[in-house]
């Protein structure tokens, strides 16, 4: 049986995400980004194509490797101007009944009590429709705008990330019991208070007393989201993730990190199927060849070559611009996105300068392009699912809403008449955990480290 392929919306809460320079374009509405409209309107667009769920990509720093400067990202507004992505939740979640919300937030930076009570919210807010895209960040402003010293080293964030991860899995699924919250009106009693519970939490980097302060949600822990690709984030994958952004580029290395996931999930002891593998796909949709290459057209010309070298160097850690043209790019393990600096850096992938600035000026030269009719578009991703084993895609915009538009009415139709796409949200599928793995109840699986804390806190069980 042909597999169920899933989409994201890929988004954030800024104008140039990640097709640098689009936003220019007429018929762009990114510049709307700080209007609470265009999400709303966002929501309801994806929700009507049956979507699993909005994806919201952050930074909290700037892009500083190119040319030594912040100046080029702030020139092209390349994630910067950038907002918070989860104050946009509760406004989409109440115009929608069945689209997920994926928040990225990072480990490094903020204590982990405050980032647990937060998704409490939202998952309560939003009826167990939530994910956390846990990230370590990559960028060495972001440790300076929070009082950090210095960068911190990338497995070092790893480090932290771990622990982080094991007070947040204590805070949801420990502190509080089922059953604590008994709203008895009769003895004015709202919690059984020893049902509620300290976690005592004390450990390299955190120190948390506990209790919980949110009341348990739907889905307890968020679902989570998780992207790095370095040997460090693909174990920590294989032990966390629920849904994973694979990021690399071409469909055979993608095969590749999507089989090499699903042994790492199986020797963590979880099963091959305990996590959802999605790549990015850039999309160009229209209804005939002509409408194509018009639009194709127009991307390739109003693209930011320049955008894309400031985009790169923030992530990989290598300044382009401070290269010879045929020098070759080289891979000294920099404290930034180690999997970016080495898709470029190392192997059969590795470039000279100029064949990496060849390649990010042209978006057709990414293998997770794809440009035509429908019927065109349904084939190629038909291709790539089948070779790669991939679950589905973040659909990442051209133009908004445009990219997500075409998508909706004339992608997501071709896909239902082949049976590769849902033609309805289930009603028994009443959390995001539940839409992405159905019939396994909104719950954390028992396989998940996170549901080991599940009653380790009852005062019963606790022995001296």
């Amino acid at each position: 049986m042909s597999k169920e392929i899933h989409f994201n919306g890929f988004e954030m809460n800024t104008v140039s995400h990640i097709n640098h320079g689009l936003w220019v374009h007429p018929d762009n509405r990114r510049h709307e980004y700080t209007d609470i409209e265009y999400w709303t309107e966002t929501a309801q667009l994806l929700e009507r194509g049956l979507f699993d769920a909005i994806f919201l990509a952050d930074v909290v720093g700037t892009y500083d490797v190119y040319r030594g400067s912040r100046g080029p990202a702030v020139e092209r507004g390349l994630q910067v101007p950038n907002n918070d992505p989860y104050l946009l939740v509760p406004a989409m979640a109440a115009v929608t009944r069945n689209l997920g919300f994926a928040v990225t937030f990072s480990t490094t930076y903020e204590p982990p009590f405050g980032n647990a009570r937060r998704l409490s919210t939202l998952d309560h807010l939003t009826k167990g429709r939530v994910a956390w895209n846990v990230v370590t960040g990559y960028l060495p402003d972001a440790a300076r705008n929070f009082g950090l010293p210095a960068h911190i080293k990338h497995d070092d964030r790893y480090d932290i990330a771990e622990e982080y991860l094991d007070v947040s899995y204590k805070l949801w699924e420990g502190s509080w019991d089922d059953g604590a919250v008994v709203r008895d009106r009769e003895r004015r009693v709202y919690t059984e208070t020893d049902g509620v519970h300290e976690i005592g939490h004390a450990g390299r980097f955190f120190t948390v007393d506990g209790p919980h302060l949110s009341e348990p949600s739907l889905q307890r822990t968020p679902v989570i989201y998780q992207a790095g690709s370095s040997e460090r984030g693909k174990d920590f994958a294989a032990r966390h993730a629920e849904a994973v952004f694979v990021s690399s580029r071409t469909v055979q290395r993608v095969a590749a990190d999507v089989r090499d996931l699903r042994e790492r999930a199986e020797a963590a002891g979880r099963g091959r199927d305990a996590v959802k593998a999605l790549a990015s796909l850039n999309i160009v949709l229209g209804e005939t060849e002509a409408e194509v290459a018009r639009k194709v057209e127009e991307v390739v010309r109003l693209r930011d070559v320049e955008g894309h070298l400031v985009h790169f160097g923030g992530s990989s850690g290598i300044d382009v611009a401070s290269l010879e043209t045929d020098e070759y790019l080289q891979y000294v393990g920099r404290d930034h996105a180690q999997s970016m600096e080495a898709e470029f850096a190392t192997g059969a992938g590795r470039k000279r300068a100029h064949e990496l600035i060849d390649a990010l000026a042209d978006p057709r030269n990414d293998e997770f392009f794809i440009a035509g009719t429908p019927e065109q578009v349904a084939d190629r991703i038909e291709e790539i699912v089948d070779a790669t084993d991939v679950d589905g895609f973040n659909i990442v915009q051209f133009l908004s809403p445009g990219t997500f538009t075409d998508v909706v009415e004339l992608l997501v139709p071709e896909l239902q008449k082949r049976g590769r796409y849902r033609t309805a949200y289930s009603e028994s599928e009443r959390t995001l955990r539940e839409r992405l793995f159905p019939g396994n109840g909104p719950l954390l699986p028992a396989t998940h480290p996170g549901a080991a804390y599940r009653g380790a806190f009852r005062r019963e069980e606790i022995t001296v």
